[in-house]
């Protein structure tokens, strides 16, 4: 079964999923990485729309995901809000022109794209030279014991929702020609990170 196939067949239940990450980490850590933004914004990945409520109204979002049916969870939050847009799109695929953002914005996509590289060539693409990545994932930890928990549950949660526990996100994010600017650890040792870089 394809990444799509399976976002498409939980969207119903996906934020029930990891409601308590939610509730406990992630709700503060899009609102601090999201609520300062401004200019154009690209979210890639967007979803059931969980970042839509921390933007500035003086953005312009726009979001994209490949599952129609989480699509249609975003529209619903997105409702009433004129500065939000979104699209069915495939992020190894960008339709859009060359330094087109002045933000691109991941939230624990990167796991579940089955090339980020070339998904972060396409992004780093279509942002401007002035222009930022950032990215909240879960990545590959380098402290042994969490690398051996990672590595347990690897299969499952690929079955289950197409997600990496062991994808090198940050050297990914350099291999697709971005500088580092920041990787903030945020929880669990080093696995949640929040990672600023520039094109």
């Amino acid at each position: 079964m394809s990444v799509v196939s399976k976002y498409n067949r939980i969207a119903p239940i996906y934020e029930l999923i990891d409601l308590p990450l939610e509730y406990f980490f992630f709700r503060e850590w899009r609102k601090e990485a999201l609520s300062g933004l401004s200019g154009k914004i690209l979210e890639v990945g967007v979803g059931t729309g969980r970042n839509l409520k921390y933007y500035p109204a003086s953005c312009r979002v726009i979001g994209i995901d490949k599952s129609k049916r989480m699509l249609r969870r975003a529209q619903e939050k997105a409702e009433g809000r004129k500065n939000i847009t979104l699209y069915p799109m495939d992020a190894e695929h960008l339709e859009f022109p060359d330094n087109s953002f002045d933000y691109v914005i991941t939230t624990f996509v990167l796991c579940t794209i089955p090339d980020p590289v070339k998904a972060l060539k396409e992004m780093r693409r279509v942002l401007k030279p002035s222009g930022e990545l950032i990215a909240l994932e879960h990545v590959h930890s380098d402290y042994p014991f969490v690398d051996f928990i990672e590595h347990l549950i690897n299969p499952v949660l690929f079955i289950l929702l197409g997600d990496h526990t062991t994808r090198h996100t940050v050297k990914n994010i350099e291999k697709a020609g971005f500088t580092i600017k920041e990787a903030k650890k945020l929880a669990f040792k080093d696995v949640f990170r929040k990672i600023r870089a520039k094109p």
